[in-house]
């Protein structure tokens, strides 16, 4: 038997049952960031960084004189390069109590548009010891009193996605000129 301390974190056929099936949905969760419950996290492992789009920032009233300045790009899928703001340290809660966990985490700040208010990375899942999963649509991690857990809200991840392709639709007529 896995003590507390290292839990043995696996995933059931029933971990699923609340899903419409087969999906291919983007991860998103809400989480709680500072003081504010965050909507339309994405959970992407293949994300080196976790960033926290500028709009969600300036609602969180945090100061921009928190903002530590990094001349260090960010290379968007899209093969753009987006240079943030800064970063900011915040405490940030995953789980319901008392399965539960708060850890600091740097976040870059970047004023672009996006359907998300924030994206979670490897580091933060990292530092969390948390173990995702695509199929479930679920993080899973250790916490003092056993295995926490955050799942997503396949209508908001419908939601998300709708939001990313009328931005592109208009980022893309805006794209075009005559000739």
């Amino acid at each position: 038997m896995a003590c507390i301390d290292n839990p043995v974190i696996g995933f059931i056929e029933e971990d699923a049952r609340c899903l419409h099936h087969p999906h291919d949905d983007a991860f998103m969760v809400s989480i709680l960031i500072g003081d504010y419950n965050t909507h339309r996290v994405l959970v992407d492992n293949g994300s080196s960084t976790d960033i926290l789009y500028y709009p969600a920032f300036q609602q969180m009233r945090i100061g921009r004189e928190r903002l530590i300045l990094t001349n260090a790009p960010l290379v968007e899928f899209r093969e753009t390069r987006v240079y943030p703001l800064g970063v900011v340290t915040l405490p940030v809660t995953v789980g319901d109590y008392p399965q539960q966990i708060t850890r600091d985490v740097t976040v870059f700040i970047v004023d672009c548009s996006f359907a998300y208010n924030a994206i979670l990375g490897r580091l933060a899942l990292n530092s969390w010891r948390a173990v995702t999963s695509t199929y479930h649509l679920m993080i899973k991690f250790p916490t003092e009193y056993g295995v926490g857990e955050v799942r997503e809200d396949q209508v908001v991840a419908h939601e998300c996605y709708i939001a990313m392709l009328e931005m592109e639709d208009h980022l893309s007529m805006m794209c075009i000129e005559e000739q």
